[in-house]
């Protein structure tokens, strides 16, 4: 087994404070609790393959561009000056660029980004996805197929969505190391 050792470095520490103070007043999807808890969630993913506090610091800070509020007030210029470039580029890279477009729209251009993207963007993509999977899968148990009620897309439009997400990201990078639990969590999916 792999053990790493992640300290809880002042870049970290200044992730989560701008991250929480950015996502302050958003909820996750259906739910009442604080959005700060998807970002965090995706660094912990993180900290478990890999000791890397800029990869860390993008999961923290992966959605800061795209569900900023309010909109348009963090950029990837903003994030390399109170930052660093490294992980601006991360948070960049899984950002999605046009929020204008329609919703199928703007999750195509994602996917097809991915092929673009270096392994450290690769990771927190590939841990973004992962905490989106398991706790919809979790959602699930609790709500059954309502829960797709709040989403932009059908429940198979959703599932087929993540498959290939997953196979995209297995496609890029076919020695990824969420990639297990990323094919655990489609495998749940389709069983629901």
């Amino acid at each position: 087994m792999l053990i790493l050792t992640m300290i809880f470095t002042p870049l970290i520490h200044k992730s989560i404070t701008f991250a929480t103070k950015v996502h302050l007043t958003q909820k996750r999807k259906g739910k009442d609790i604080p959005y700060i808890t998807h970002p965090l969630t995706v660094a912990l993913i993180l900290s478990r393959v890999t000791p890397d506090e800029n990869i860390i610091c993008a999961g923290i800070l992966h959605d800061t561009i795209e569900d900023c509020v309010p909109y348009g007030s963090v950029t990837k210029e903003f994030l390399e000056k109170e930052f660093n470039g490294r992980i601006a580029q991360m948070v960049n890279d899984v950002t999605e660029q046009d929020k204008t477009l329609p919703w199928s729209e703007r999750k195509m251009a994602a996917l097809s980004h991915i092929k673009d993207m270096n392994h450290d963007s690769l990771l927190v993509k590939s841990a973004d996805v992962l905490h989106n999977l398991v706790e919809l899968n979790e959602n699930i148990k609790t709500q059954g197929d309502e829960v797709f009620e709040s989403f932009n897309a059908s429940k198979e439009d959703t599932i087929l969505r993540y498959k290939k997400l997953i196979g995209a990201l297995e496609k890029t990078w076919a020695d990824n190391p969420l990639l297990g639990d990323l094919k655990v969590g489609i495998k749940n999916l389709l069983k629901s």
